[in-house]
């Protein structure tokens, strides 16, 4: 059910990827492979046209505000940066799979956090419910993109 994403077709990725540019951002196909290949864990279902998550961990190069707060805050981690199911499959525990698969790939890698940022303005009530229920804690929050949107910062402890 789970499928390692490199080396996948880039279409259906991105398609759901942009799909959800909202909640994400969006991507071409150089930004979605300069975002693969920094990728310690890059995974999805139906190659990537049902669900996906993607995460970096510390040694990425990666130039984000969320991950920049992270690595000053932690020496080692695995950072979500996007995680996505289609409408259509939600409510079937596929979120719940891939943040299982990432927290044994995390602990297998020897990294002791896994960490993430929900919205907190806009207000992303459902990410935080389901983050509370996976173990996430809240550890901060910052407000980015020149006031545009405030988020608030997870981690779990592995």
């Amino acid at each position: 059910m789970i499928q390692d994403l490199h080396g996948l077709d880039f279409g259906p990725i991105l398609a759901l990827n942009n799909e959800h540019a909202m909640e994400t951002s969006e991507l071409d196909a150089s930004r979605l492979k300069a975002l693969l290949d920094m990728a310690c864990y890059a995974r999805g279902v139906d190659g990537g046209a049902t669900a996906l998550l993607i995460a970096l961990d510390q040694e990425a190069g990666y130039e984000n505000p969320n991950f920049a707060w992270f690595k000053a805050a932690y020496e080692r981690f695995v950072y979500i940066d996007r995680v996505i199911v289609a409408d259509a499959a939600r409510g079937r525990g596929i979120a719940r799979a891939l943040y299982e698969d990432l927290f044994f790939f995390a602990k297998d890698s020897g990294q002791e956090r896994v960490v993430c940022e929900v919205n907190l303005d806009p207000p992303n009530a459902a990410s935080d419910a389901f983050h509370a229920a996976m173990g996430f804690e809240a550890v901060g929050q910052n407000t980015i993109h020149g006031g545009a949107k405030t988020v608030r910062y997870f981690a779990k402890v592995l």
